[in-house]
C-alpha cells in the first residue's frame, strides 16, 4: 500500500436536526474537545475530536449477540457509536442527566469490559466502554 492510498483520517459526520442540543451533548457533557467550526449561508458544522478511530465491522449475528450481552436484546440499527471512556458508569450516569436515555446500564461483558448503551442526540446508539484490568 502507498502513501497516496492510506486512510489518515476516520470522520464519522452526522446531521443533527437539534444542532445545538447535539453540541452541547457531545462537545461540552461528554466531552469531545472541538477541533474547527465552519458555517455556510444559514448552516453551520462543528468538527470533535474523538480520540483514536476504529471501524468495526460486524455481520448481523455477532451484532445481534453484543446487542444481547450489553442490553439483552436486538436493539442497535445499522450504526452503533462506541466511545471508549476512564469510567463508563460515572459518564452514563452524566450522560443521562443531559438528556441521553439510557438503555443498558453498564456491564461486564465476555471481552473483559464495562459496557453501557444510551440513546443519545443525532438519534445515535451509543456503547461507552471501560477497558477492565482484571
Amino acid at each position: 500500500m502507498t502513501d497516496a492510498s492510506t486512510v489518515k483520517e476516520l470522520r464519522l459526520v452526522v446531521t443533527a436536526e437539534d444542532y445545538d442540543a447535539a453540541l452541547r451533548f457531545y462537545r461540552d457533557v461528554l466531552g469531545l474537545t472541538e477541533r474547527a467550526a465552519f458555517a455556510s449561508d444559514g448552516g453551520r458544522v462543528t468538527i470533535l475530536e474523538a480520540g483514536r478511530a476504529t471501524l468495526e465491522l460486524t455481520d448481523p449475528n455477532h451484532a445481534a449477540f453484543i446487542d444481547d450481552v450489553e442490553v439483552g436484546r436486538r436493539v442497535a440499527g445499522h450504526v452503533r457509536v462506541a466511545f471508549q471512556v476512564d469510567d463508563s458508569a460515572a459518564t452514563t450516569e452524566r450522560l443521562a442527566a443531559a438528556g441521553a436515555e439510557v438503555v443498558a446500564e453498564p456491564t461486564r461483558t465476555p471481552w473483559n469490559s464495562l459496557n453501557s448503551r444510551l440513546e443519545a442526540p443525532a438519534a445515535l446508539q451509543l456503547t461507552l466502554f471501560t477497558e477492565l484490568d482484571d
